[in-house]
Formats: C-alpha cells, sequence, structure tokens
C-alpha cells in the first residue's frame, strides 16, 4: 500500500520497494488525469493587507486511502515514483489556466507564483515547456513570478542561470524562495536573474518583539533595496509581523493571518467580494 511508502520500512527489498513505487507512479498517473489532484491558491497581500496582489499555486491529492496530501509530502511522494517533473508540469499547466481567467486592471493585476523543483529545472526542455504553457494559457508572463530554492541551484548555477534568463526575457519574474532558511549563497544574487526575495518564515518570527531579528530583517531589506530587488514576506501570522513588514516596507506577504491556501473558486471570491 501507499501508506507505507511514505515511512517506508528500510528492511523491505529492492525489489517490492520497486513495485511499490511503480504502484504509486500509477496512481500518481490516474489522479493527474482525473481530478484527484487539486489546485489550491494561498493568497499574498500588499503591506496593509488590504489589497489582494496574487497567489502562490499549490496541489493537493485527494487520495483515497491517505486522505488529502499537499506540500513537501506529495512531492517527495512523487519524487520517489519517478513523477516529480511531471507533477510540477501538470501543477504549472492547471495554474496557468485558472489564472488566465483571472480579472485584471491597471494597477490592480493579480500575480501567480509558481514553485519550480530542482528536477524540473534540470529537465533540458523547461524553457520551452515552461513558455508553451504561457503562450497556450494567454497568461501575460511579466505576471508570473517563478519561486526557486538554493536546492534547485546547487547542482549547476551557469546552466540555471541561463535557462531562468530566457524565461526573464520573456517578462517572466524570478524569486529567490525560502531566502534565509539555507546557507544564503551571495553567489546567486550576484548571478541569477533575480527580481524578488521570498522570506522564510523563520525570517520574520519575532520580528515586532526581538531587536535582533527586527535588525536582521532590516538589513536583508537594505540589501534587497540596493540590488533593487523587491521583497515578499511568508508565514506572517500575527497582526503585529504584519504591521512590522509593512513599516519596513516589504512589497507584499501571505501567510494565514490574510488567509489560508483555498480553491480557485475561494480565491476568486476573496479578489472580487
Amino acid at each position: 500500500m501507499v501508506t507505507t511508502m511514505i515511512g517506508e520500512d528500510r528492511r523491505v527489498g529492492p525489489d517490492r520497494r520497486k513495485a511499490r513505487d511503480t504502484a504509486l507512479a500509477e496512481e500518481l498517473t490516474q489522479a493527474m488525469a482525473g481530478s484527484a489532484i487539486e489546485i489550491l491558491f494561498q493568497p499574498q497581500f500588499d503591506p496593509s493587507g488590504m489589497h489582494v496582489v496574487g497567489a502562490e499555486a499549490l496541489a493537493r491529492w485527494h487520495h483515497p486511502r491517505l486522505g488529502e496530501v499537499g506540500g513537501a509530502k506529495l512531492f517527495a511522494m512523487a519524487e520517489r515514483a519517478g513523477k516529480s517533473c511531471v507533477l510540477s508540469r501538470h501543477v504549472a499547466r492547471a495554474a496557468l489556466l485558472e489564472a488566465s481567467t483571472w480579472p485584471q486592471a491597471p494597477g490592480r493585476e493579480l500575480r501567480l507564483s509558481l514553485n519550480i523543483t530542482a528536477a524540473g529545472l534540470a529537465e533540458p526542455d523547461f524553457t520551452d515547456e515552461m513558455a508553451g504553457n504561457l503562450a497556450a494559457s494567454g497568461f501575460p508572463p511579466e505576471l508570473l513570478t517563478l519561486e526557486i530554492t538554493e536546492q534547485c541551484l546547487v547542482a549547476d548555477l551557469e546552466r540555471s542561470a541561463e535557462r531562468l534568463q530566457r524565461l526573464a526575457d520573456l517578462g517572466v519574474r524570478i524569486a529567490l524562495d525560502d531566502f534565509g532558511a539555507g546557507f544564503c549563497n551571495f553567489r546567486y544574487l550576484k548571478r541569477l536573474p533575480l527580481h524578488y526575495l521570498k522570506l522564510d518564515r523563520s525570517m520574520v518570527e519575532g520580528i515586532e518583539e526581538n531587536a535582533s531579528d527586527l535588525a536582521i530583517l532590516r538589513g536583508i531589506l537594505a540589501m534587497a533595496q540596493a540590488l533593487e530587488l523587491e521583497v515578499t514576506a511568508e508565514g506572517i501570522e500575527r497582526p503585529a509581523q504584519r504591521e512590522v513588514i509593512a513599516r519596513e516596507h516589504c512589497t507584499s506577504w501571505q501567510g494565514f493571518l490574510g488567509a489560508r491556501p483555498m480553491s480557485g473558486a475561494d480565491f476568486m471570491a476573496l479578489v472580487t467580494g
């Protein structure tokens, strides 16, 4: 059963493990062909919290036995089954099609953020695939942000930079995700065609009450301003946190204080309500 795959028993032999992964791959393929993989949207807000400025696309698998599986667990399962690239492409296509129906108005545009996996970025046709998905959906490239983590870049920084630059040339925005959670190789800031830093939740925890945490945030924001990078803060859960990031001029934020991940229909209700 897939249930045992998540906490896989190390005593299971390679043949049985291979059979389980094959079964998981088949389940994922069927789920993507049907409607079991749901695309959710995590709303993003302007510093005041008054206006929705976009959303990050996420995925959730309504599994018949495991219940709802999302986030890192879903992609870990897909990677084990050899389907992480397929899943990433599925999410990108579905999210872009949904976002193409969003109401857009001058000064009130809604951005879409997509997470990029290391395996996806390593695919030779990554750039062409993403450009093709944009063209097919009709979603404006300049309103799309691709979020990448340090783990996506460690294998081949130069190749990653080249592929991301091709998309940036189309108008796509590039964000360095989970900034502050890893070792923060500053070479990334020099080499990549970045437009955003997305602060990890650990970078905003305590900023409203701890002077050292606030000083670190201010240091990051000063660096971002010098590099002409916008900053999105994630993990905002308390009003006092939002007040600080607004006062310190973060560009946008997301977190449970504003809204939890929601369906496309609920996101539209939030935007138009």
